[in-house]
């Protein structure tokens, strides 16, 4: 779950689709990535009484994964972090492989998982960065406003880049809305931007050519936020609310991709340096498709509560 602004609802729709997943029988893994260490108080784990987190982990080479996995839920693992975890960034910075230290650690417990879910901090930095080297799919939250889709065009630039080099495998898998107000014009006019450009680029080679929007979006509901507060996911405090339902929805959704990935996109890797896209190149390319202007609406009706969702 990747974006470089806060408060979208990456750590409410990690720890949802979570315990979705898991409830549909799969053995899942959330990784706290962001030093606010959020995911971890989403699930009630006290983590001033573990000898290991996310932050060791990373930095101390005798500490293994098998030290740091703490059981939430039924099929579902996780992964904590504490304020600590924000000193990783400089301690590492002149490690050889620092890149790639999340993804070395979990080998050993790779066939323990169906799913691995990654919640980010905002930002791109070296956690980001592990991240991406471990996984095979982004998915990006976001609402759907104007600003928001162009900090999309600049993430789909760095997806580039890790995808040429450290990880090939690497894809955009999909846009999940979050927060989402139906009844809003411009929401509509950024949603039909978003499906026209990714439509466009189906034909293409860019690790956006499979991303797909995730649906249903999920609207607000003051129920993710309180959510929280109790050390609860969705489905242990209100399932029957409607954030529950879209998030039940998008795990269907995800699912259905997934189970029917014969579609998934190609990567091609380019020979040499030649064949390679130049940087200028790739962001003419997001650029064109995800910068055209969205007219706002004097029609436009806001919905109230501000972000009531919670996102994390």
């Amino acid at each position: 779950m990747l974006n470089q602004k806060g408060g979208v609802g990456k750590t409410t729709s990690t720890v949802n689709l979570g315990h979705g997943l898991a409830r549909a029988g799969y053995r899942v893994c959330l990784v706290d990535l962001d030093p606010q260490g959020h995911l971890s108080l989403h699930l009630a784990i006290e983590t001033d009484q573990l000898e290991a987190t996310a932050y060791q982990l990373l930095v101390d080479d005798d500490c293994s994964i098998e030290q740091v996995i703490v059981p939430a839920r039924e099929r579902l693992d996780c992964i904590p972090s504490t304020v600590d975890l924000a000193a990783a960034e400089s301690e590492l910075a002149d490690h050889p492989d620092r890149n790639s230290i999340l993804r070395h650690k979990f080998a050993p417990v790779s066939d323990r998982y169906d799913i691995i879910l990654i919640d980010c901090p905002p930002g791109l930095g070296l956690l980001t960065l592990n991240a991406m080297c471990l996984v095979d799919e982004i998915i990006v939250p976001m609402q759907a406003h104007f600003l928001a889709m162009q900090g999309v065009g600049k993430l789909m630039e760095t997806v580039w880049r890790v995808s040429s080099g450290v990880n090939p495998d690497l894809k955009l898998g999909g846009i999940l809305l979050c927060m989402h107000e139906t009844q809003s014009i411009h929401s509509r006019n950024v949603v039909s931007e978003l499906e026209a450009f990714f439509e466009d680029a189906r034909q293409s080679d860019s690790p956006w050519s499979g991303t797909r929007l995730l649906h249903p979006p999920i609207r607000r509901n003051i129920k993710l936020a309180e959510a929280p507060s109790f050390g609860q996911t969705i489905f242990d405090y209100d399932p029957d609310c409607r954030g529950a339902k879209d998030y039940q929805g998008v795990v269907e959704s995800l699912l259905s991709g997934w189970c029917s990935n014969d579609k998934s996109p190609v990567v091609v890797q380019a020979d040499s340096e030649a064949d390679k896209p130049a940087q200028d190149q790739v962001e003419q390319v997001v650029s064109s498709g995800l910068q055209a202007s969205v007219p706002a609406s004097k029609d436009d009706e806001s919905t109230t509560g501000g972000n009531s969702e919670g996102a994390g």
